[in-house]
C-alpha cells in the first residue's frame, strides 16, 4: 500500500501554542501555591468538579494527566519500575504506578517543577474502582482530608431523578462543606455560576469541532488530535476565561481548515488524502504516541470520532453545564461521563458515531491494565459488527508502560484490518 503524501510539517497552530502556554502557567501556579497561600486539590478527570474547585480559589492537580504526560516524555518506565520495586503488581493500572513512582522520586511534575502536596483528595467516583484504591494510597502518603462523591452507575444510560438527588445531596452536605473547611471560605454561588456559564460556552465550541469530522475530508483527527483538543476542558481550565478563548480559537482554525478542504494536522503535517474513516474505542498508548498515530496516517486513516475523548464529558449528546441549576448540572455532568455508562449505552454511542460520521469501520485499542475501558470490549466488537455491518479491528497496548507496546505487531494488525476494510468495500470476503 502506498503512503499518502502529507504536506510538510509546518508551524504550530495558534491554539496549540496557547494551550502549551496555559499548561505551563498552571504548573507554575502550582509550584508557587504554598508561597501564594493557595490550596491544592488532587482529583481525577472523569467527573471532575473543576468549576467548584476554582470557585473556592483552589488549584487542581490531575494525577492521570501527570502520568500520561510522563509517558509522552519518556519518564514513565522508570516511575513504574520504582513503584513495582515497592511491591505494586505488574497488573496494576500503570497510571497508578507511574504516579506512585513519580511521588517516590520527588514528585516532580511533567514540566520539571515540584508539585505541591494536596490539601484535599477529591474523589468523584465515576465507574473506575481503581480511582478509589489510588486515592487510598495517596491518603496514606499525604495524611490529608478526603472527600468522596459517590456517583451511581448508569446501567441503562438514563439519569433518574433519584440519582441526581443523591449526588446533589452529597455535594451540598459533604463535598462543599469539606471544601469550605480546607479553603477557609464559604461557597461563592455567584462565582460558581459564572464558571458554569463559561464552561457551557467552551463546550459549544468543542462540540462544533467534533462535528466538523462529519465533513469529507475530516479537518480533524478525533482521536490522536482529539486528545489535544480536550486538554483544557478535561483538566484545570473548564470554567475559565482561558478555556473560552482557547476553544473559540480552535473552532476558528478548524472551520478554516474545513473551508479550505484540508485534512487533519498530523505529526508530519496536513494529511493529504483521506482513505479510511474510523471510529476508535479505548485510550491511546502514550509512550509511543506519535509512532502509534503514524501507523494510521501512513495508510491515510483518520479517526472521525472516539470514546476516549469523551471520558471527561459527553457534550455531543447534548449536555451542557447549566448555570441556572448549579448543583443539578454538576450532578448530571458526573453521571454522564463515558466510563460511568453500562455496556449497552457504550455500544449505542459507538454505533451512533459509526453511522453519523460515515465511518468505514472501527478499531478497539484494548489496554490490559484499564478495566474501566477494557472489560467487555470483545463483546462490544461483535455487537457493533452485527448492528452496523462495518468491520471491527482489535489491538492491544498499554497506557504508559512501554513494555506493552509491540510496534511491529500492532502495525501488522492495523494494516491487515485496513485490507479487510478494502475487501469489504469491493464486495470481497475477509
Amino acid at each position: 500500500m502506498s503512503t499518502p503524501a502529507a504536506a510538510a510539517a509546518g508551524a504550530k497552530d495558534e491554539s496549540q501554542i496557547r494551550q502549551k502556554r496555559m499548561i505551563g502557567e498552571h504548573f507554575e501556579r502550582l509550584a508557587r501555591a504554598r508561597h501564594d497561600g493557595r490550596k491544592v486539590v488532587y482529583t481525577f478527570v472523569p467527573g471532575n468538579l473543576t468549576e467548584l474547585i476554582a470557585s473556592f480559589g483552589m488549584l487542581s492537580v490531575l494525577p492521570e494527566i501527570n502520568a500520561l504526560q510522563s509517558g509522552m516524555r519518556g519518564r514513565s518506565a522508570a516511575y513504574i519500575a520504582e513503584a513495582e520495586k515497592s511491591g505494586h503488581s505488574e497488573d496494576v493500572c500503570t497510571y497508578v504506578k507511574c504516579d506512585i513512582g513519580m511521588l517516590r522520586s520527588g514528585n516532580i511534575g511533567p514540566t520539571g517543577t515540584k508539585l505541591p502536596e494536596p490539601d484535599l483528595l477529591l474523589l468523584s467516583y465515576t465507574g473506575c474502582f481503581t480511582f478509589m484504591k489510588w486515592f487510598e494510597l495517596l491518603r496514606e502518603q499525604y495524611r490529608c482530608p478526603v472527600a468522596m462523591l459517590h456517583v451511581p452507575y448508569q446501567p441503562d444510560g438514563v439519569i433518574t431523578p433519584s440519582m441526581r438527588a443523591y449526588v446533589v445531596d452529597q455535594l451540598k452536605n459533604e463535598v462543599i462543606p469539606a471544601m469550605e473547611r480546607v479553603s477557609g471560605r464559604r461557597l461563592d454561588l455567584d462565582e460558581l455560576t459564572a464558571q458554569l456559564a463559561r464552561s457551557a460556552a467552551a463546550e459549544d465550541d468543542l462540540v462544533a469541532v467534533w462535528e466538523s469530522a462529519r465533513h469529507r475530508p475530516s479537518p480533524i483527527d478525533g482521536y490522536f488530535g482529539g486528545v489535544y483538543y480536550v486538554g483544557p476542558i478535561f483538566s484545570a481550565f473548564r470554567g475559565s476565561e482561558e478555556a473560552v478563548a482557547y476553544y473559540r480559537e480552535l473552532r476558528r482554525e478548524v472551520d478554516a481548515r474545513m473551508a479550505a478542504g484540508k485534512g487533519p494536522a498530523t505529526p508530519d503535517g496536513t494529511l493529504a488524502e483521506e482513505r479510511y474513516r474510523l471510529v476508535v474505542e479505548g485510550p491511546p498508548n502514550w509512550t509511543s504516541f506519535n509512532d502509534f498515530w503514524r501507523m494510521f496516517t501512513r495508510e491515510g486513516a483518520v479517526a472521525v470520532a472516539s470514546t476516549y475523548t469523551r471520558v471527561g464529558g459527553l457534550y455531543d449528546t447534548g449536555f451542557r453545564h447549566d448555570a441556572s441549576h448549579p448543583f443539578e448540572t454538576l450532578a448530571d455532568y458526573c453521571l454522564g461521563c463515558y466510563t460511568n455508562l453500562g455496556l449497552p449505552a457504550r455500544v449505542a454511542l459507538l454505533e451512533r458515531y459509526i453511522r453519523e460520521y460515515h465511518a468505514d469501520g472501527f478499531i478497539i485499542n484494548s489496554v490490559k491494565s484499564c478495566n474501566s475501558f477494557s472489560a467487555g470490549q470483545l463483546l462490544m466488537l461483535r455487537e457493533l459488527e452485527r448492528r452496523t455491518g462495518r468491520p471491527g479491528g482489535f489491538i492491544e497496548s498499554d497506557l504508559v508502560d512501554p513494555r506493552y507496546f509491540g510496534k511491529a505487531n500492532i502495525e501488522n494488525r492495523i494494516q491487515s484490518y485496513l485490507q479487510m476494510v478494502d475487501a469489504r468495500r469491493h464486495g470481497g470476503y475477509a
